[in-house]
C-alpha cells in the first residue's frame, strides 16, 4: 500500500479530554457555585455515569426523550449541545446555569491535551510527504484546539461532521477528507479509536487502523505505529485491517 493520505480521529485518537471531574471543577469556578468537596466528586462520577462529557464516557443508559437526538447529535452543533446538555441535566446540579457552563468548557483548548506522540507523528508524516486530514464526529470547530497546542500547521484540512450533516460511518465523511486532501481512498489510512465510526473508511478502500481510547498518561506511544504504515516505517502493528 502507498500511503499518501493519512486522517486522524479527534477525540480518543489525537486528544483526550479532560477528567469529569476536572471538567466540573472549571465551570464551578467560572459559575462562582461554592459546592463542598463530597458533592464535588458525587457530581463528577454521576455525569460520567450519564455521558455527559463529550468525549468521555458513554452513557451508561440514554433516556428514551432523548434517543433520537443522541443518534443524530454529530450532525449539528444545535444537535451536539442538545444532546450532551440534555445528558448533564439527568444529574441535578445546584445551579441551572451549570449546564451550559459545562458544555461550554469542554470545547476550549485547555479541556484537551494532546497524545504524546501526536505532534511526532504528524510532523513525521508531513517530512515524508504525506497528507493529513482530521476526520470527527463533532458539534463544533476543533482547530482552534489544535492551533492552541501547536498542531494546526500538521494538518492540512479537517472534516468536521456537524459541518457537512453527516456523521461517521458514513462514507461520505471520509470522502469529503480524501477530496479535500487530493488522495484516493485507497492510498489513505483512517486511524482512530472506534472499530465502528472509523472503520466505515473501509468502504471507500481506506487502510483502518485502530489506537486503544485510553487517558494521555496510559497511551504514549499508541500513535506511532501508524508510521509503521509507510515505506521506510516499521512493520505494521496487528491494529490494521481492510473490510
Amino acid at each position: 500500500m502507498t500511503v499518501k493520505g493519512a486522517l486522524f480521529d479527534f477525540s480518543g485518537t489525537l486528544f483526550r479530554v479532560e477528567s469529569a471531574e476536572s471538567w466540573l471543577r472549571a465551570a464551578l469556578e467560572r459559575s462562582g457555585a461554592a459546592v463542598p468537596e463530597e458533592e464535588v466528586v458525587r457530581y463528577a462520577r454521576d455525569l460520567e455515569d450519564a455521558g455527559a462529557l463529550p468525549g468521555g464516557a458513554t452513557p451508561l443508559a440514554v433516556p428514551p426523550h432523548l434517543t433520537e437526538v443522541w443518534g443524530a447529535r454529530d450532525r449539528s452543533a444545535e444537535l451536539h449541545r442538545a444532546a450532551f446538555t440534555g445528558l448533564a441535566r439527568q444529574v441535578p446540579l445546584p445551579r441551572p446555569e451549570l449546564y451550559d457552563a459545562l458544555y461550554d468548557r469542554h470545547r476550549e483548548p485547555a479541556a484537551w491535551r494532546p497524545y504524546p506522540d501526536a505532534h511526532e507523528v504528524l510532523g513525521a508524516l508531513r517530512r515524508r510527504g504525506v497528507r493529513v486530514g482530521v476526520v470527527s464526529n463533532i458539534g463544533w470547530d476543533v482547530r482552534p484546539v489544535f492551533r492552541a497546542h501547536g498542531l494546526d500547521p500538521l494538518v492540512d484540512a479537517y472534516a468536521l461532521s456537524y459541518e457537512h450533516g453527516v456523521q461517521k460511518p458514513d462514507p461520505r465523511l471520509f470522502r469529503v477528507a480524501c477530496d479535500a486532501l487530493g488522495v484516493d481512498p485507497g492510498d489513505a489510512v483512517m486511524v482512530g479509536d472506534d472499530r465502528r465510526a472509523d472503520g466505515g473508511a473501509a468502504a471507500l478502500g481506506c487502510r483502518v487502523h485502530l489506537v486503544d481510547h485510553l487517558p494521555v498518561d496510559q497511551r504514549p506511544d499508541g500513535l506511532r505505529a501508524v508510521l509503521g504504515l509507510l515505506p521506510d516505517g516499521a512493520p505494521a502493528s496487528q491494529g490494521v485491517f481492510r473490510k
